[in-house]
């Protein structure tokens, strides 16, 4: 009874998750536009900042401003492994025993859904995490600048 119970939870949580997944892909895409956009401005514009009101804002709040401009990219290279992890093991259970009553070919189209989203959701963290890279250096660099300019560090 309860083992049902959470067979059921466990199908209903698929097509969340799927959508989760597509989400991720498209912000990834997304936000590989705009990271390409600001290397872009760095290269081009003298002087081109992530960061914003340098002058009027303490050390901290600038730190705390990296933070936020960097957390999106942080949380989708972490949390979207998980996400198809989920995405693979849902469809896993049916599809097993699919082979074992002798129903192949039907599992074998479930489990190629299953690995879609494992490769969709591990292209999403990949780029996200080359992202992440490249905005957590530039960010450091510009807080270092910040500091030295401010006479915080020698």
């Amino acid at each position: 009874m309860l083992e049902q119970g959470f067979l059921q939870i466990v199908q209903w949580l698929l097509t969340p998750v799927l959508v989760l997944l597509a989400l991720a892909f498209a912000y990834a895409l997304w936000m590989a536009g705009v990271v390409t956009v600001e290397a872009w401005q760095r290269r081009r514009v003298p002087g081109f900042a992530l960061l914003r009101e340098v002058e009027s804002l303490t050390l901290e709040e600038l730190e705390l401003q990296a933070l936020s401009r960097m957390e999106p990219l942080r949380l989708l290279s972490r949390v979207t492994p998980m996400l198809g992890l989920i995405a693979t093991m849902i469809p896993l259970g049916p599809a097993l025993q699919g082979v074992a009553n002798g129903q192949g070919q039907a599992a074998l189209s479930v489990f190629s859904g299953a690995f879609a989203g494992v490769v969709l959701a591990l292209t999403a963290a990949s780029l996200g995490l080359v992202l992440y890279s490249a905005r957590r250096r530039w960010l450091l660099a510009e807080l270092l600048a910040v500091k030295r300019a401010r006479g915080e560090v020698a």
